[in-house]
């Protein structure tokens, strides 16, 4: 295996991945030879993200999927197998945040950001974990956040599910480690992408998407007898 492309052809699964923090994670494992399937709910702009991944030398398959659904789950992994071999990286990264005081949340919100972001992992785990362990090898990594951690006032929606996250994620880890598959979570502060809610925080100091990707890159390509558990991902200044 070569030393600067050290996940030559293996095959790895980024959700999410129209822009953003996904995109940036796509970007980065392929830039250290991994084969890559990304998905996303909006057709379009997973048409453009792949047209701009090929335009950077990547080859990859693009399948539009909400990952909240189990219907959509099922071809999303067939097709990725299919044309690309069996999934050995899976990035759980889509996520959503509605944000406001609890008591003003309905329920349709707090229903879609706990089913993305934490019903979305669960059903993606347990439809890749059969192959990982009949391999008896295999990365997944969630990408939770500082604020699975940390409160805020109008977080509440988020917070739960990203507090979630972090528990599944710990969970997962202890139920597939004896198949030599490796469970990460990453817990990035906030990102400059436009996902992150109004601040006024400033853009240059916060973390960009390929901090995140060059997070996911280092936890994938550790060395075999060891895991990296957790990550907390903070800018050098506060912005």
């Amino acid at each position: 295996m070569s030393t600067d492309k050290p996940l030559a052809g293996k095959v790895a699964l980024v959700t999410g991945a129209s822009r953003g923090i996904g995109l940036a994670i796509a970007k980065g494992l392929a830039a250290i030879g991994a084969k890559i399937s990304i998905c996303a709910r909006d057709s379009g702009k997973l048409v453009a993200a792949a047209a701009d991944l090929e335009r950077h030398g990547i080859t990859v398959l693009a399948v539009p999927a909400d990952v909240s659904r189990a219907a959509d789950i099922a071809p999303l992994i067939q097709k990725t197998e299919q044309s690309l071999g069996s999934i050995e990286i899976l990035v759980n990264n889509a996520g959503i945040g509605v944000f406001g005081p609890v008591q003003e949340a309905a329920e349709k919100d707090w229903d879609a950001v706990l089913d993305t972001n934490l019903k979305s992992v669960f059903l993606l785990t347990r439809a890749v974990a059969p192959g990982m362990i009949s391999r008896r090898s295999g990365h997944i990594v969630n990408i939770a956040s500082l604020a699975g951690k940390n409160a805020f006032a109008g977080g509440s929606l988020y917070c739960a599910s990203k507090w979630g996250l972090l528990g599944l994620s710990e969970c997962m880890a202890e139920d597939l480690r004896p198949f030599g598959i490796r469970v990460s979570a990453i817990c990035p502060g906030s990102v400059a992408t436009e996902f992150s809610p109004p601040s006024k925080k400033d853009p240059r100091k916060m973390l960009q998407p390929e901090d995140v990707a060059h997070a996911v890159a280092m936890i994938v390509t550790q060395a075999p007898q060891s895991f990296i558990s957790e990550v907390l991902l903070r800018p050098t200044q506060k912005p």
